[in-house]
């Protein structure tokens, strides 16, 4: 049994992430984990709120190397997506040298990383999202995914501004809101394309209603989180993502 400290930074009204990815990776056979938070300042998911919370990103980086943490994640989607197609590169680069300076080594991803490599892991070109987000910035999202060479098929924006309702959004809600999808072609469905909207129970119960692989932005992240860290990506009842895949870190 190996110790591993993960460190997350998420938005200050976030409270589903630092549930979620925790209660996953407690599922663990071979592994133990303690979690680690920085915060940064936002509370209306506005392109002016996520981009003052993205200006706090160094802070909570030094933060979280004083910890010396063996795994870091990003974890807003929607601040890294907004800002334009591939920033989740340069924002992992950046934190990477950030964490170099201070001498620590540390298995790295983003929430919009994890997202994209998740469905290449799947694998799943043809996509369809649930959202929280106002309509603007859902299409950002869809946008950011299409410049990854993904197609989304359909594709639903639940239109709530305020983060901390994002956390409140009832179960039922989001899968009325699936159920409502084209998922005609679909190779994959992302319930959940926010670290923020509840949707770990929903996993196993969507996949069997809907005959499709479900993932959400809390499944992407435990996975890519495991990848870097060289351990097994098997969980149980996390859905298909989650189900055991190659335990090599990210190229």
């Amino acid at each position: 049994m190996t110790y591993h400290r993960v460190g997350m930074i998420v938005p200050s009204s976030n409270v589903t992430v630092e549930t979620e990815v925790p209660a996953l990776l407690a599922r663990h056979p071979d592994a133990t984990f303690s979690f680690h938070g920085s915060r940064m300042r936002m509370h209306t998911v506005s392109p002016e709120e996520l981009a003052a919370m993205n200006a706090q990103r160094g802070r909570c980086v030094d933060e979280l190397a004083d910890a010396g943490v063996d795994a870091l994640l990003y974890a807003c989607l929607v601040a890294v997506m907004a800002a334009g197609p591939g920033e989740h590169r340069r924002v992992e680069e950046a934190v990477a040298a950030q964490l170099a300076e201070r001498g620590v080594s540390a298995g790295l991803t983003s929430s919009a990383g994890a997202l994209v490599d998740a469905l290449a892991a799947v694998p799943a070109r043809r996509i369809a999202l649930v959202t929280p987000y106002v309509r603007p910035l859902a299409e950002q999202v869809v946008g950011y995914l299409e410049a990854e060479g993904l197609e989304v098929v359909d594709w639903v924006a639940l239109e709530v501004p305020d983060n901390a309702d994002v956390g409140c959004i009832p179960g039922d809600r989001v899968m009325a809101a699936a159920r409502g999808l084209d998922l005609t072609g679909a190779d994959a469905l992302v319930i959940s394309a926010c670290v923020q909207m509840p949707s770990l129970p929903l996993i196993p119960r969507a996949e069997a209603e809907f005959g499709l692989p479900v993932l959400s932005a809390a499944t992407a992240g435990a996975y890519c989180l495991l990848r870097s860290l060289g351990l097994p990506t098997e969980l149980p009842d996390a859905g298909s993502l989650l189900r055991g895949r190659s335990a090599a870190p990210a190229g």
